[in-house]
This record gives C-alpha cells, structure tokens and sequence, in this order.
C-alpha cells in the first residue's frame, strides 16, 4: 500500500517519503500476514474456532501495532514525553490482558452454559421421576385420600375393598353369561346387532344390582338388631324380590350354562323347577358365604361412601390433622429458583458474559487511539460489569483533556 503510493510521489520525494515511513512500511505485511491467519482454515471447524477466537483479537493487534507506531512519530513534540511512554507500555499490557481475558470470557461462558444445560437436565429428570412417582402413588393416595376422610382407625377398609371386588367380579361372571341373550333380546327389539358398548353398560348394571343386594341384606340385618317387626316383614318381602329377581335373570343364566355338563355326567336332564331350585342354593350359599366373611363388615362403609358420611369407630382417639403437603412440583423449582429475581439475575449474567469479552476488545482498541491522541486512556480495564460499560461521556471528557472516567472511578 505504501509503496503504491510512493509510486505517485515525484522521484526526488519517493526518498523522503521512505525515510519517513520506514518505522510503519512493515505493518501492512504483518497486518496481511495477521489477518490472513485468523481468517483462513482449512476445515469448517477450524474457520468457526478461528472466526470466532483469533478474529477479534487480532484485530485489536493491528490496531496497537499501529497506533504505536504512528505515536513514535508524536514523540519528539510531546512535552510529557516519560508520561506517553509509559503509558505506550501499559498500553500492550492492556491489550495482551485484554486478549486472553476475551479467551478467558469465552471459557467461562462454555462453562456457565454446561452447567446450565446440567442444571436443566437435572431439573428435566427430577420432574419426570417425580411424574412417574406421582402417576404410580396415585391410586395409592386416592385410597389413603378415602381412608382419612371417610375411616377413621378401625374402620374394616379391607372388608370393604373385598365387598367392591367382590360385585365387580359377580358382575363379570354374569356379563359373560347373559350377553348372549342380552344380544338377541336387543335385536328383536331394535334389529340390529348390539355394538361394543352394551358390555360395558350390561357390567355396570349388573354391579349396581349385586352391590345393592348387598345392601338389601345390610338394612334387613339392622332392622332385626332393631327389632324392628314392621320393617323386618317389609325387608323380608324386599329381600325376597331381590333373590327372584337375581334367581330367575342371573344365576339361572348361571345353572343352565352348566347344565350340559351336569347332563354329560349324570344323564340326568335338570328341567324348570330343578334349575330354579339350584339357583336359589347357589344364590344363598354365596350370599351367605360373602356375607358371613367380608360383605357384612365392609357393605355398611359402602352405604357411608355412598352417602357422604364419615364412618368412625367410638372411643378411639382423635386423628391429628396431618400437615398439608407441598404441590410435588415446587420442590425442584424452588431448588432451582430462590428467589424471584432469579431469571433477572440470570439473564444479565448471561448478558455480560457474552458481552464483556468483546467490549474488553473494543475499549482496548478506543483506548490505542487515545492513548495516540491524549496520552491517556478512555477506559479503565478490565470490565467487571456493564456499569463500567455504561459510563456515559468518558472519551469526549478524555478528548477534552479533563479527568478520564478511569481515574474518576479510583
């Protein structure tokens, strides 16, 4: 470059120009050299790590290089000549100081950024065992959540799941017996076949039926406990109702399915009034059998979940109300978040980790030129935060000859 513009010199000055500019004729070799050797690579990794770690730097090189080559030449017409020099050499070690903190400030923000990512794939795992923790005790605390607020210790809780399985699985069993008939009765009624949703429907009915002949059964027992003779007779008919009507619908379904069998082994031929006859026995022995084990102490908790009312057992101590427990969900947050200024905090940290390595290179560069021109910094490095970024009015007060914002701040 400055050869070419030798070249427009007249001959008799190319000399003078030469002397003049032998202390700078260097620089733009080393300043091609320099920068060709932050910007080439051979591979795409090398051009990203290159780009994004030599670049900036040596930028800032070139810029010391020059402006302290160009001070040189303001050397002889400085009165504070011990001054400038000095502040030349504390000029490299600014910019040297400058360079690897920018290295540095990139280390430190991978860094930052492995944690972060650490602290969140923690958090991310924490909440998914917990999920998983949550979805497997949920069945486990709904029957905890129905023991403290309907039974109070001693109450039979186990008779009265027994009772609840027992009627689902009898409601099964006879599901399984009467969808045959159950289908062609809806045909004739209705011509057509019966979807998939009569099974579901059939099965609840049938729960409803067997539960509540378990409750037929309950109010009868009360009322003889009672002695009650008007609604012991009433329940006695109401009872009876109960096993004809699951005699003739359920368990005959139940009796003639076995009868083939009964015939193949037997040859005996069971006809309308023997059927019967052994649905009632087998009506009876199982209601007897059920009730007498299980059915009579957890039928009457099923009336008081029915009816919203608390079962509690009489001259037994008061339960202390429990504490009420945390939302699953807080405990990681609340580990994570501390406060309410986190993601503030955070954010700025973020931002002066990105920003105040390349700021630091930037006010090296601002502090060559004056360093060059006022022979004392703009800026003193190096940033610990933005508020020294922010200092407002600092190289117009430095340019103006006035106190540098550095020295105002020691």
């Amino acid at each position: 470059m400055l050869d070419a513009i030798a070249a427009t010199l007249p001959e008799q000055w190319q000399l003078v120009f030469q002397l003049l500019t032998f202390l700078i004729a260097w620089i733009p070799d080393a300043q091609a050299l320099i920068f060709n050797f932050a910007w080439n690579a051979n591979t795409v990794t090398g051009i990203l790590l290159t780009r994004v770690l030599l670049l900036l730097p040596a930028c800032l090189l070139i810029v010391a290089i020059w402006s302290t080559m160009l001070a040189v030449y303001t050397v002889p017409f400085r009165s504070g000549r011990r001054d400038f020099l000095v502040a030349l050499v504390i000029l490299w070690w600014e910019t040297g100081r400058s360079i690897w903190l920018f290295w540095v400030g990139i280390a430190r923000f991978l860094w930052r950024l492995v944690g972060w990512a650490w602290g969140l794939l923690r958090l991310a795992v924490e909440l998914a065992f917990k999920s998983l923790r949550m979805v497997i005790t949920t069945p486990f605390a709904v029957l905890d959540w129905l023991g403290r607020k309907y039974f109070k210790p001693g109450v039979p809780w186990f008779a009265f799941l027994w009772t609840i399985l027992w009627s689902a699985l009898e409601a099964l069993i006879f599901t399984y017996t009467l969808m045959p008939t159950v289908s062609e009765v809806f045909f004739d009624l209705a011509g057509i076949e019966a979807g998939r949703f009569m099974a579901p429907i059939l099965f609840l009915f049938l729960f409803v039926v067997i539960s509540g002949s378990f409750a037929s059964i309950q109010v009868l027992t009360e009322a003889w406990d009672k002695r009650q003779v008007k609604a012991v007779v009433q329940m006695t008919f109401v009872e009876f109702f109960v096993m004809f009507f699951e005699v003739v619908f359920l368990y005959r379904e139940l009796i003639d399915a076995i009868t083939p069998w009964i015939a193949a082994n037997t040859g005996y031929q069971l006809g309308f009034g023997s059927t019967l006859a052994l649905a009632c026995f087998g009506w009876i022995g199982i209601r007897a059998m059920t009730w007498f084990l299980f059915a009579r102490f957890g039928t009457p908790a099923l009336l008081a979940v029915m009816a919203r009312e608390t079962i509690s057992v009489e001259a037994l101590p008061e339960e202390r109300p429990r504490p009420p427990e945390p939302e699953w969900w807080r405990g990681p947050i609340n580990a994570l978040k501390s406060e309410n200024e986190w993601f503030r905090a955070q954010s700025r940290e973020l931002l002066e980790l990105l920003s105040l390595p390349v700021l630091q290179l930037l006010a090296a560069a601002v502090n060559c030129a004056t360093v060059v021109i006022a022979a004392r910094p703009a800026f003193k490095l190096p940033f610990t935060s933005l508020e020294h970024v922010m200092a407002k009015d600092t190289i117009l007060q430095v340019l103006r000859g006035g106190t540098s914002a550095a020295a105002s701040r020691e």
